[in-house]
């Protein structure tokens, strides 16, 4: 199936629901599909050959969702991009892709100077080339395993990889979001709060699935009080977001006045939430929480631990853990040989099903590795429970090794954020003659606290073993964070490498 025929078939079966509001305009699914139409037939005149790739650098609005279908529709490939890069990361981006067309809005265009493709200029422009191609348009005929969306990574590692998304991977995305984790129905209304370029644009194609109105939050950035008006005015039901935004909502003072109690599911995931933001949201939101474990290469699917499995209350600790593996996917632990390891000792996360990407953009070597065996390699730390409840550790590369015992961040993050003075962790393996490496946290002061590190590393001892404390803390004011919201782990590491021939 065509991935552009999401659209197409809303259009066709409730052309007067409403597809997209955004900034108090309200677009009809049968607008939208006929501007897609147009945009696919414009791309045609324009010489777009099947799998030619159209790069987005565009912030959210409606028309980014409709050149996405646009796109399909004519047989081309989408290169969805953060509308934060800087031009040099927007150049290797559009290099790197081949992008031959750009859809870029104004704002954008003192970046884009140097690329010497086709660009299409959100506003008048586009507007402009959709009416002159007006007319309906039947999707090209592509193969399941056709690819429709080259979606890079956060290059928190080195440069960004393209992960190659076929359309049977959408489509097979669409459908586990449906079955595991918002079961939305066309009455229910979604809500975009997050960058279309990832996994608010996956969410989205679910929701165009079963054509509920979607409401677009803002062009860029979030306005937590917005939101709230928004939630309440429209009844939005179903969203994503990442833990830090649940934390601005969770915080803010407008909450208690607002009715949110349409709110089902906020699908969260592309960082940690530590157990006690959980334990904030539940309270103040109710159970609508339902988190997410997948990567790019996987895009919104791997494994679910779903509402109402989520607790206000610690019980037997399942809260803690990412849940079990959604529908249609295959999920083991291996050991560094590839071997499958007992129920219940650590090994790396990996996944085979047909939400997977086919490999990795013009990189045979990485997909190589990334793909051994058939199985998506996640380069994640896990273990699974007797029941199937899979516990996220840590990433592979952020695993220290001191005096030759195994330690992982993640778990020592999850306690010092337990500490009501401590906003934001971050641990780190540093450089220590005696252990090879030592475990140094990084932390945040919350809101008009102090923190004093040597009461922290005694707070931390209390829950850990002496291993895993950390040997000193730093207090800064902020962490770096990658243009998708996570803690930059390499930035915090860096300066504590500097000038050695070896580098975590």
């Amino acid at each position: 199936m065509n991935t552009g025929d999401l659209l197409t078939n809303a259009a066709r079966s409730y052309p007067d629901q409403p597809a997209f509001v955004f900034e108090g305009e309200i677009r009809s699914y049968a607008q939208s599909g006929a501007r897609a139409d147009g945009l696919a037939r414009a791309l045609l005149a324009g010489g777009l050959r099947r799998g030619d790739r159209v790069a987005l650098y565009l912030y959210n609005c409606p028309e980014f969702m409709e050149v996405l279908y646009g796109v399909w529709k004519a047989g081309g490939v989408v290169v969805p991009l953060n509308s934060t890069f800087t031009p040099d990361e927007l150049a290797w981006h559009l290099e790197d892709s081949g992008a031959t067309v750009l859809v870029v809005g104004e704002d954008g265009l003192p970046a884009v100077q140097g690329f010497s493709g086709w660009v299409i200029v959100h506003g008048d422009g586009l507007d402009e080339l959709i009416t002159a191609h007006a007319g309906p348009l039947v999707s090209a005929d592509v193969l399941d395993t056709d690819l429709a969306w080259i979606a890079y990574t956060s290059g928190t590692t080195g440069r960004p990889k393209g992960a190659m998304l076929s359309h049977g991977c959408l489509i097979a995305q669409c459908l586990t979001t449906l079955a595991d984790v918002e079961r939305m129905e066309r009455s229910h209304v979604g809500m975009h709060a997050a960058p279309l370029s990832h996994g608010s644009g996956h969410n989205s194609l679910a929701f165009t699935m079963k054509a509920c109105t979607q409401v677009i939050h803002q062009r860029r950035g979030f306005d937590t009080a917005l939101f709230l008006e928004q939630v309440e005015r429209y009844r939005v039901a179903a969203l994503f977001l990442v833990p830090t935004i649940i934390k601005m909502i969770v915080e803010h003072p407008d909450l208690p006045r607002r009715d949110v109690s349409s709110l089902q599911w906020i699908c969260y995931g592309g960082a940690p939430m530590y157990r006690e933001d959980q334990k904030r949201a539940l309270k103040a939101l109710g159970p609508v929480l339902v988190q997410c474990f997948g990567q790019t290469e996987s895009p919104m699917s791997g494994t679910v631990l779903s509402a109402d499995e989520h607790s206000l209350h610690d019980g037997d600790g399942r809260e803690l853990s990412v849940g079990r593996v959604r529908v249609g996917i295959e999920l083991r632990i291996l050991d560094h040989e590839g071997k499958e390891v007992p129920l219940g000792e650590a090994g790396e996360i990996c996944l085979r099903g047909p939400t997977l990407m086919t490999g990795y953009w013009n990189r045979p070597d990485a997909t190589a590795e990334t793909l051994a065996g058939g199985w998506l390699h996640t380069g994640d730390v896990g273990r699974l429970d007797e029941h199937g409840y899979l516990y996220i550790l840590d990433r592979l590369k952020d695993l220290i090794i001191s005096g030759g015992l195994n330690v992982y961040p993640h778990e020592i993050e999850d306690v010092l954020l337990t500490h009501p003075n401590v906003a934001e962790a971050c641990v780190i393996g540093v450089p220590d003659e005696k252990w090879g490496e030592a475990v140094r946290a990084v932390v945040v002061a919350a809101p008009g606290a102090s923190i004093d590190p040597a009461e922290l590393i005694a707070f931390s001892g209390t829950h850990l073993a002496g291993y895993k404390k950390p040997k000193a803390v730093d207090v800064v004011a902020s962490l770096p964070r990658t243009p998708y919201g996570k803690i930059a782990k390499r930035e915090v590491r860096a300066p504590y490498w500097a000038g050695l021939d070896r580098v975590i």
